[in-house]
């Protein structure tokens, strides 16, 4: 194959991915999958999940239980005690989430990086200027949650919850190929802003989990109840929750996206980058002052 052959090769692959998840009713479909991957019928339970393992790398090893009610049941599981090792350094903000680093770094003012020439605002994900003047010249990582991931968040520091912004929005796919065509993704699609407090030096961070399609919806451990396409109000909810590092926070029905954005001073930890993969637990940013190798 001459390459060439091979590029259009690619694109095409990319066109017909590009348009089986992104060009199609998505909030239909989302709510679809909702009821779908509820249903506790064991031949449904169990073709579906052989389906996702025939096309995903599933590896439910780490798995809390063997046997599962339903899709869902299997897609929000928890992990074995002891799976995922919280990294105990204070001076490291541990990742949330098994994921894939995608677009990190420094913020630019309020600008941000989605994918290779695609920039949003704080202003457009955010909306609250309070928000946005807490971290605006800090750093952010962008983590990418696979459909065959775990799908639970966790704090990545000890610390204080105060309030959950939420955003209804689309259901764009939060895959690199639609992070290349869909200009402010991010911006578009469901979304909650949860704004944080660390015990250690009383800094703020902001943590933005993104749905995505068939994804729409996210359950907060300190909330009642789910946010998703179906919620109503308040948009903005004052709570106060007091989280220990790698508490678990909540979970999506499937996977998606968190964004961690911290205020100056802070500093991704070495070796993280764009497209590496990382885990729940694992280091990820580095508090102001530290100094790591």
């Amino acid at each position: 194959m001459t390459l060439r052959a091979a590029i259009a090769r690619l694109f095409l692959q990319e066109d017909l991915n590009f348009l089986l998840t992104n060009r199609i009713p998505r909030q239909a479909l989302t709510r679809l999958m909702g009821w779908f991957s509820r249903i506790e019928q064991p031949l449904v339970r169990d073709f579906s999940i052989s389906l996702w393992k025939r096309f995903a790398d599933l590896d439910l090893d780490e798995a809390r239980k063997a046997h599962f009610s339903s899709l869902h049941d299997c897609f929000i599981r928890e992990l074995k005690d002891g799976a995922r090792p919280v990294d105990t350094d204070p001076a490291v903000l541990a990742s949330p989430c098994d994921a894939i680093v995608g677009a990190c770094g420094v913020i630019d003012g309020t600008r941000v990086v989605q994918a290779k020439g695609f920039p949003y605002t704080l202003e457009d994900l955010l909306g609250d200027p309070g928000l946005i003047d807490l971290v605006r010249d800090g750093c952010y990582a962008t983590l990418r949650i696979t459909s065959s991931m775990y799908h639970r968040f966790h704090a990545p520091h000890d610390c204080r919850v105060s309030r959950v912004a939420y955003f209804s929005g689309d259901t764009w796919n939060v895959n690199p190929i639609a992070l290349k065509r869909v200009e402010k993704l991010f911006c578009k699609n469901e979304r909650a802003a949860i704004r944080m407090t660390l015990d250690v030096n009383g800094a703020p961070l902001v943590v933005v989990p993104v749905a995505a399609v068939l994804v729409a919806s996210m359950r907060f451990r300190f909330l009642d109840g789910p946010l998703n396409l179906q919620y109503r109000g308040p948009n903005v909810i004052t709570c106060d929750a007091r989280l220990r590092k790698g508490e678990e926070m909540g979970w999506f029905e499937h996977g998606s996206t968190i964004i961690v954005f911290a205020p100056p001073g802070f500093a991704l930890c070495p070796g993280i980058s764009e497209g590496r993969r990382i885990r729940a637990g694992e280091r990820l940013m580095q508090l102001p002052g530290s100094a790591m190798d």
